[in-house]
């Protein structure tokens, strides 16, 4: 596990906007190791090391749907959020939603940021380049290993 890659869990469950999520990725680059769950219970299980994922990295990004069966992106937000331990870890809510009302529950559970998945295939693949440009390569992470920027 000595390698430098960003683990980012995935939590959606829609098969193809998974797969989707991943080619993106993989186009990008190989630096990316994900991590897919399709329900926001899997999701806390991975970042509590819990059942099957007593092994699982810390996740240096979360990308959150916001619908999810059972326990919702909502109550997964606010759970990672209040909890000491996994708060510094950016949440970026990606939904099919626009509605001003759920934009705002996500802020004011302290998403990190909130995303609309466009429509078109293309216009996803560069929704998830820029968004791997800005957290990976711009933004300035509490935890001194993640990130790849440099201040030179």
């Amino acid at each position: 596990m000595g390698n430098h890659c960003m683990n980012v869990l995935v939590v959606e469950d829609n098969p193809a906007e998974a797969r989707l999520t991943e080619e993106a990725f993989a186009e990008v680059g190989d630096d990316f190791c994900l991590t897919h769950v399709d329900t926001g219970e899997e999701a806390l299980q991975v970042l509590h090391h819990q059942h099957t994922y007593r092994n699982a990295a810390r996740p240096d990004l979360v990308l959150l749907d916001l619908n999810l069966p059972g326990k919702d992106g909502r109550e997964v937000l606010k759970e990672i959020k209040s909890s000491e331990e996994l708060r510094s870890i950016p949440v970026i809510v990606v939904s099919n939603s626009n509605a001003p009302e759920d934009i705002r529950r996500v802020y004011g559970l302290n998403g990190n940021c909130y995303l609309v998945k466009p429509g078109d295939v293309d216009e996803f693949f560069e929704m998830i380049r820029k968004l791997i440009d800005f957290w990976w390569l711009m933004a300035r992470s509490s935890d001194p290993k993640a990130g790849r920027a440099t201040t030179d």
